[in-house]
């Protein structure tokens, strides 16, 4: 089928400055437990490609689901048409993009592994089975989403890029429910943080075997547990946390369209400036983050981005200094003109799927490993509370202000890891948090996570973005718990 799409793209592509075609083709599955009964399996597959223009200054799209010479012929026609009328009239004249014609062949480890879902569907019932612990366990849920991806990008100046992709979602959530008390436990997050790019082998790597008896005994315990204190103290975040962390004040801060202001009405905009970039301190100097594509088995690793720019590793803010935007050819063209300096871009313009666009998203964005083992960072801490897996989240508008809850918490006294405390939250602003961070995990400490989940743009685009972390410590915070 490949093969004869690119015949097709030859044939039915217009005589313009430049075009391109972005084929993409998922197919999913979710096998899903609930209350020990599993679940008729879900399938999904859908195809379909996006067709690009850029002509006399204007640029047009069109998507379809036509693959046939003539409905590419069409959909080429309207994005022509759209880039003729917006030559004198748009913001941007796109005769100075040099669009990139990429070729390259890329896979994430375990495409066309073989997978027994019978087998996969027993492990969620008996995950799901060793949950019922307690007749105070009032739901448990165990999920397991496979999801295959081909990508075909085409330009007309013979860029020819293949990707393939294989991504593993797993989930256990378990609540429990008494006196009017009802607390959930999960594991790696209830909004599924344990994704990956891979096969089977990522449910090893997330515990999901023999993790029904442990969450249910962990919201069992949150029940009788005495709420999180409140106060300013010391804080100490797991990756399940860190993760949101990272995606909210970091991530999204860091794109450029929010910065220029073109998602403002909708996701909202961002407290970093264009001249920020280069000395701004984000962050304590134990703060090292990167925006790494290719960490393989991480969730949004690719070989190139939508619009055929090739990854690379590239630091986003060093020694707590802000280095650079995540913004795509677009983005960092205009900014470049606002910022009257030259703003580089990186291979992170994403789309969702074949019918949208590309616009600016975070893919992986990763704190780099500090030099402290999970003991070292405990033991620094006097008074403090050490906090596991997002349950909710709120930040302001310009992604600033923010307070985050976890499910479940332990306290901290003397160096020593005390007992479980249930409703720990916390509430900082940004800049001055990340300024807080006293102490960084070694390796050891570091796990990577991701979201299906991560939302933008008008219409909607849900994307797949992935997070490694370490544990982290930071100094003065504001904590309250249940009763704050």
């Amino acid at each position: 089928m490949l093969d004869t799409l690119r015949q097709r793209f030859r044939c039915a592509a217009p005589p313009v400055d430049f075009c391109s075609l972005r084929l993409t083709e998922t197919r999913s599955r979710l096998l899903d437990v609930r209350q020990g009964v599993a679940e008729p399996i879900s399938l999904a597959h859908n195809r379909g490609v996006m067709l690009v223009v850029a002509h006399g200054g204007g640029y047009g799209y069109a998507a379809t689901a036509d693959l046939s010479e003539s409905g590419l012929r069409a959909a080429f026609a309207r994005a022509r048409d759209w880039a003729e009328r917006t030559a004198d009239c748009g913001v941007f004249d796109f005769r100075k993009i040099a669009f990139p014609n990429p070729r390259g062949r890329y896979a994430s480890p375990g495409v066309g592994s073989a997978v027994d879902d019978a087998a996969l569907l027993d492990l969620l019932l008996m995950e799901s089975q060793h949950a019922a612990i307690d007749r105070r366990i009032v739901e448990r849920r165990a999920s397991l989403t496979l999801i295959d991806v081909d990508e075909l990008y085409l330009t007309l100046e013979n860029g020819d890029v293949e990707q393939h992709f294989s991504y593993v979602i797993p989930s256990l959530t378990v609540t429990a429910h008494a006196q009017g008390e009802t607390q959930t436990r999960s594991l790696g997050g209830q909004y599924n943080g344990y994704c990956q790019q891979g096969s089977v082998e990522i449910l090893g790597r997330a515990g999901l075997s023999g993790a029904g008896r442990r969450v249910a005994d962990e919201a069992l315990q949150l029940l009788s547990a005495p709420n999180c204190p409140s106060g300013s103290m010391d804080l100490l975040l797991g990756p399940e946390q860190m993760m949101l962390q990272i995606h909210e004040s970091i991530g999204h801060p860091l794109e450029l369209d929010r910065i220029l202001g073109d998602e403002r009405n909708y996701a909202g905009s961002s407290f970093v400036t264009l001249d920020m970039f280069g000395s701004y301190r984000y962050g304590s100097a134990l703060l090292n983050v990167t925006f790494d594509p290719q960490v393989h088995e991480e969730f949004a690793s690719a070989g190139w981005d939508h619009e055929g720019r090739a990854s690379e590793k590239v630091w986003l803010i060093k020694d707590g200094i802000l280095q650079r935007p995540l913004g795509g050819q677009l983005s960092a063209a205009r900014a470049s003109e606002v910022a009257a300096r030259p703003i580089t871009a990186l291979a992170n313009s994403r789309a969702s799927n074949w019918n949208r666009p590309p616009i600016d998203r975070m893919a992986n964005i990763n704190i780099e490993a500090g030099a402290l083992s999970f003991q070292a960072l405990v033991g620094g801490v006097e008074h403090g509370v050490l906090m596991e897996t997002n349950v909710s989240w709120s930040i302001d508008d310009s992604r600033n202000k923010f307070q985050f809850s976890c499910e479940r918490g332990h306290l901290i006294e003397n160096g020593e890891i005390k007992h479980v405390v249930k409703n720990p939250g916390y509430r900082g602003i940004s800049a001055t948090f990340w300024r807080s961070l006293k102490g960084v995990g070694d390796a050891g400490t570091l796990q990577v996570m991701g979201t299906p989940y991560c939302g933008k743009g008008e219409p909607n685009q849900a994307v797949r973005v992935g997070h490694a972390a370490p544990a982290c410590l930071f100094a003065d915070v504001d904590v309250f718990g249940g009763d704050a």
